[in-house]
């Protein structure tokens, strides 16, 4: 009695995502699966998350390579669970009484129209048990397995339905059976994949896959591209005798000699942030302020924390204190804490604060934001940003981590940069950037002296704060930032 083989899709990993990208398999065809052992890293717009498998048993199949994208529902991977009765049985049913050379080609196709009512109603009773719950991103409870027909192979026989009188020697065999008819494959390969062909022009009947089973992956699509040959382009009639003498094969097709060039697919991270920031700088009138404020207290203040015992362990930087300003700031002036909700025409104002850090990693900027900023102490808002920006860099920021922000911080300082105009995070009213920390002469107590100084630059969305209000925001974290004992005072 063969075993239930099951498929499982993509899962919609959150907020409508539609593809994702297979970064790593953390294991391979023939590997026993534990229940919600992770099996794979996968990318979506927003972060790279560890997928859980729904199901114990052994795994017979990846339907995807590292690096392919691959839309949401499509199938993952393929698992033995062990169980009695898969669709495999159904499908083979109709083939019971055929040669054995056909049955395993009758188990990959679909059965016959003759005998589609016992295979559905299996079907249906399979799908009336219930599947596992996926554990790691709450997707709901399967209804049933669900098995993608298989093609079978080009060169094999595969048993057909005819009027015709059956011959003789059929006769032993089930009386649908009358005629043996090779099977046109469709070459295996992923959606995108199909779709990269169709636009570099490349028939992938004529591409050898070197992928898992022979899928043929972007790379061979590319590389088949690649070696395309130049005169198919020119018209194949003309021969080379037709041609003017002066006219190479291409010519008069040649442009501007380039310099060589790397392509880098855009997708992931990258993808969702170019999408969110085009939305963001056409959709919302931005407006940017800038204030340079002589910070010397507050960095005085940071080396007093670091040099304290009683702070070893925690990394209070100049972002924390920035940080913990803008919190204080956006209690003053709950006009940059809101949203614009087009659908009610309702402006949205929230009582706390979740704090966005934009953080730059290999695969792109993500924003992150630390959940009920407004509530921590400068040192809780300093180890936040830290477990943040590890955990941002490892790659392993999980979408719910993404979701929420109210309002962002972006420090361009690290890299050097005094000021800019940051493009806000969509959904939010306002992003403040801060910039490098550096020794200048300065004007203090009516005399030329050297300060640290430090450029803030706010962007907002006018639509939500007028400028009276962000001049204001901006103005209340310049003053903590001047002086640090400042914010005693502010309610």
């Amino acid at each position: 009695m063969s075993t239930m083989i099951r498929d499982f899709p993509l899962p919609d990993l959150g907020e409508g995502l539609t593809e994702s990208e297979i970064v790593a398999w953390r294991v391979a065809v023939g590997d026993r699966v534990e229940l919600n052992q992770i099996i794979a890293d996968v990318e979506t717009a927003k972060a790279v998350v560890e997928l859980p498998s729904p199901y114990a048993g052994v795994i017979t199949a990846l339907h995807a390579a590292e690096g392919e994208t691959i839309d949401v529902g499509a199938p993952l991977f393929s698992c033995d669970t062990g169980e009695p009765g898969g669709e495999s049985d159904v499908a083979a049913a109709p083939a019971a009484e055929a040669e054995p050379s056909a049955s395993a080609a009758v188990d990959a196709v679909p059965a016959p129209a003759a005998s589609s009512a016992p295979a559905e109603s299996s079907a249906r009773a399979a799908d009336a048990a219930p599947g596992p719950n996926l554990v790691g991103y709450g997707a709901a409870a399967e209804t049933g397995p669900k098995r993608r027909a298989r093609a079978g192979l080009a060169s094999t026989p595969v048993a057909t339905a005819s009027a015709a009188p059956a011959p003789a020697d059929v006769a032993a065999h089930d009386a649908t059976v009358t005629e043996v008819e090779p099977l046109v494959e469709r070459p295996r390969s992923t959606p995108p994949v199909r779709k990269l062909a169709r636009d570099l022009g490349v028939e992938l009947e004529t591409v050898t896959g070197t992928g898992e089973r022979g899928l043929i992956t972007r790379e061979d699509v590319e590389a088949a591209a690649s070696v395309s040959s130049p005169a198919d382009l020119v018209d194949s009639g003309a021969s080379a005798s037709s041609r003017p003498a002066d006219m190479t094969p291409l010519a008069h097709l040649a442009g501007p000699q380039l310099p060589a060039e790397t392509r880098i697919p855009i997708r992931g991270v990258r993808k969702h942030t170019a999408a969110a920031m085009v939305r963001s700088a056409f959709t919302a009138p931005h407006v940017t302020e800038f204030l340079t404020v002589d910070v010397t207290a507050t960095m005085q203040l940071l080396r007093g924390i670091r040099d304290d015992r009683a702070f070893a362990g925690h990394k209070v930087t100049p972002l924390a204190v920035v940080a913990k300003a803008l919190c204080i700031a956006a209690r003053r002036t709950p006009e940059v804490n809101a949203r614009w909700e087009e659908e009610s025409q309702e402006i949205v104002q929230f009582s706390g604060v979740n704090l966005g850090i934009a953080a730059a990693t290999e695969r792109g900027l993500v924003v992150p934001n630390i959940k009920g900023a407004e509530s921590m102490t400068l040192v809780e808002l300093a180890d936040a940003i830290t477990a943040l920006a590890d955990t941002a860099r490892a790659g392993r920021t999980q979408p719910v981590d993404l979701a929420g922000g109210t309002i962002s911080i972006t420090n361009i300082g690290v890299f050097g940069i005094d000021a800019g105009t940051p493009i806000l995070n969509p959904g939010e009213a306002a992003i403040l950037a801060m910039g490098a920390v550096r020794r200048q002469p300065w004007e203090h107590d009516g005399e030329i002296a050297l300060r640290e100084l430090m450029t803030l630059s706010l962007s907002f969305d006018h639509r939500l704060v007028d400028g009276a209000q962000g001049s204001r925001f901006l103005a209340d974290i310049g003053a903590i930032l001047r002086e640090p004992g400042i914010a005693l005072t502010m309610a």
